[in-house]
């Protein structure tokens, strides 16, 4: 009983995290489920539901301040989506998929720690072809581990200055939603499998969902919850790699 309520706390403090910069925490549950020593049967499906309530939830509340750049946003968009169903569709053995996301949440753990300052110049969106080839690469990873692309999309618009640091919340929202739908497609039905009582797991990060895109998490001590999902991060990536 302990350790169910341990995990779903750590999955709302995930959603009310992640929801807040406009990702759906596809990382920071597998990275919860890994802990838990989840089957990793369910990694797949059960982060990939999650992130669709979750970057929703996100996309909505994101959008009600900022207007999409559509010239930005959808070159690398379009071509994801029909990656990340193939993806989904590939099987890799649990060695190399523990391997992979140890480092993807690596970078989920980077891109906490990494504070940008929004006093900077957006500059106009790249080519389309650079745009096409990060979504193309984006979509297929996001579909083959079971994550929706956001955290790696967000701190690239960030970093190469193609988008606020705020702004970024809406873009990667969309982003994460569209692929997650798109990696789900992808698994079929016959390969979508959940943990049991996962009801309970999507009510708990709705509502973590909620507070977090809602609030943005200014009303609560933010850097506690934020050291402690690094920290969990970390152990969930040694934990992967050296299993």
């Amino acid at each position: 009983m302990e350790g169910t309520f341990a995990l779903l706390f750590s999955m709302l403090l995930v959603a009310m995290l992640y929801s807040s910069v406009g990702h759906g925490g596809a990382s920071g549950y597998l990275a919860i489920m890994s802990i838990f020593e989840i089957n990793m049967l369910y990694f797949r499906s059960a982060a990939l539901i999650l992130n669709l309530f979750v970057a929703g939830i996100a996309f909505f509340n994101f959008n009600k301040g900022y207007r999409l750049r559509w010239k930005l946003i959808l070159p690398f968009l379009l071509p994801s989506i029909p990656m990340a169903f193939l993806g989904a569709m590939i099987h890799i053995n649990s060695s190399t998929y523990r391997l992979i996301l140890g480092l993807l949440l690596f970078v989920a753990l980077l891109r906490l720690l990494y504070r940008q300052s929004q006093d900077y110049d957006v500059k106009p969106p790249p080519s389309i072809l650079i745009s096409a080839v990060i979504g193309m690469a984006l979509g297929f990873l996001s579909g083959m581990i079971g994550i929706g692309g956001g955290i790696i999309l967000s701190p690239i618009l960030i970093f190469m200055h193609w988008a606020g640091v705020k702004e970024t919340g809406l873009y990667s929202s969309l982003f994460i939603l569209c692929n997650s739908l798109a990696g789900l497609a992808g698994l079929g039905i016959d390969n979508l499998i959940v943990p049991p009582h996962f009801y309970i797991w999507i009510f708990v990060v709705i509502v973590g969902g909620l507070i977090g895109s809602l609030t943005s998490v200014k009303v609560l001590p933010i850097r506690y919850f934020k050291l402690s999902l690094v920290l969990v991060l970390l152990f969930a990536c040694v934990k992967l790699i050296i299993h």
